[in-house]
C-alpha cells in the first residue's frame, strides 16, 4: 500500500473573538487556534500543525485570519470548508478552504495584514453592534485625526505602541496604509502594515483617539514614531481589544491556490 501524499490546507476564518482568550493555543483557557485544532481532529482524527498569519488579541475579531496545516488526508478543499463548519462553535465559522503549495506558509508569505479599529461616538450602542466597537461617549473630531494618521505609512520604530517588548526586540515596521473615516456614529480606523508589533494597532488607535478628542496635539503624535524625539512623551493609551477586527491577510501573486487534479 503506497503511503498518503501529503497536502496544505489553507483556512480563511471568521470570529467573533468576545470569548475567546487571543488566537494563539494556550493550556486550559479556550482559544481560536485551539478551537480550531480541535474541530480538524474532530473531523478526521488527525493533529494538525495549525500556522496562523496574526496573533489577534483577547476580545479581537477576525472576518480574514489565515491559517494553514499540512494532512494527508484527500478530502478535497470544499469538503474542508463544509464539515469544519457544521463542528466549529456557532463564533467560529470557515469562510474558505484552499488547497496550497506545500511550500506556503500563513505567517511567513503574508505581504500585509490590514486591520479596522471602530469607535462609537455614543455612551451605548444596541447590542448587535457592542461586541464590535469601542464606546467612548464623546464626539471625535476626525481632521486632526486624518492629519496625524497620515504620518503613519513608511517604516518606523513603533516602540512607543508596542508592549512588553525587550529593550533589544526590533520594533520596527512598515505601514502600507493608514486612515480614518466617519460611518455615522462610528470613526473608523484603517491600518495595513507588513507586520504588527504586540498592541501595535491598539495602542495607534489610542492615540489618534487622544488626538481626536483634544488630549494629543498632532505634532506629539507623530513625536512617537522618531525614536530620538519621543523622550518625555506620554506614550498612547491602548484601546479595548473588542473594536478591533482583521479584516484581511493579502498574499503575493506567486502563491495562489494550487488546482485540484
Amino acid at each position: 500500500m503506497t503511503e498518503a501524499r501529503e497536502r496544505r490546507i489553507r483556512l480563511v476564518i471568521q470570529y467573533d473573538g468576545t470569548d475567546f482568550c487571543g488566537w494563539a493555543e494556550q493550556k486550559d483557557v479556550r482559544t481560536v487556534q485551539g478551537t480550531l485544532k480541535e474541530s480538524i481532529c474532530r473531523v478526521c482524527g488527525e493533529s494538525a500543525d495549525l500556522r496562523g498569519a496574526s496573533r489577534t488579541d483577547a476580545g479581537a475579531h477576525a472576518l480574514g485570519q489565515v491559517a494553514d496545516f499540512l494532512t494527508p488526508n484527500p478530502m478535497p478543499p470544499a469538503k474542508w470548508e463544509l464539515v469544519l463548519n457544521r463542528v466549529l462553535p456557532p463564533d467560529t465559522r470557515i469562510a474558505r478552504a484552499s488547497r496550497v503549495p506545500l511550500r506556503f506558509h500563513s505567517r511567513f508569505f503574508a505581504r500585509s495584514r490590514v486591520y479596522e479599529y471602530r469607535i462609537s461616538e455614543r455612551a451605548r450602542v444596541e447590542p448587535t453592534r457592542s461586541r464590535y466597537v469601542y464606546e467612548c461617549g464623546t464626539r471625535l473630531d476626525t481632521d486632526p485625526m486624518e492629519e496625524a494618521a497620515a504620518s503613519l505609512p513608511g517604516e518606523h520604530d513603533f516602540r512607543a505602541f508596542s508592549e512588553k517588548l525587550d529593550a533589544l526586540e526590533n520594533a520596527t515596521r512598515r505601514v502600507l496604509r493608514a486612515s480614518v473615516r466617519r460611518a455615522r456614529d462610528e470613526v473608523r480606523i484603517l491600518l495595513e502594515a507588513s507586520a504588527f508589533v504586540r498592541g501595535m494597532a491598539r495602542r495607534i488607535a489610542g492615540g489618534l483617539f487622544e488626538v481626536g478628542r483634544g488630549k494629543r496635539s498632532v505634532s506629539e503624535f507623530r513625536r512617537l514614531l522618531v525614536r530620538h524625539e519621543r523622550d518625555g512623551v506620554r506614550w498612547p493609551v491602548v484601546l479595548p481589544a473588542k473594536g478591533l477586527t482583521l479584516l484581511k491577510v493579502r498574499y503575493g501573486v506567486s502563491h495562489r491556490d494550487v488546482r485540484e487534479s
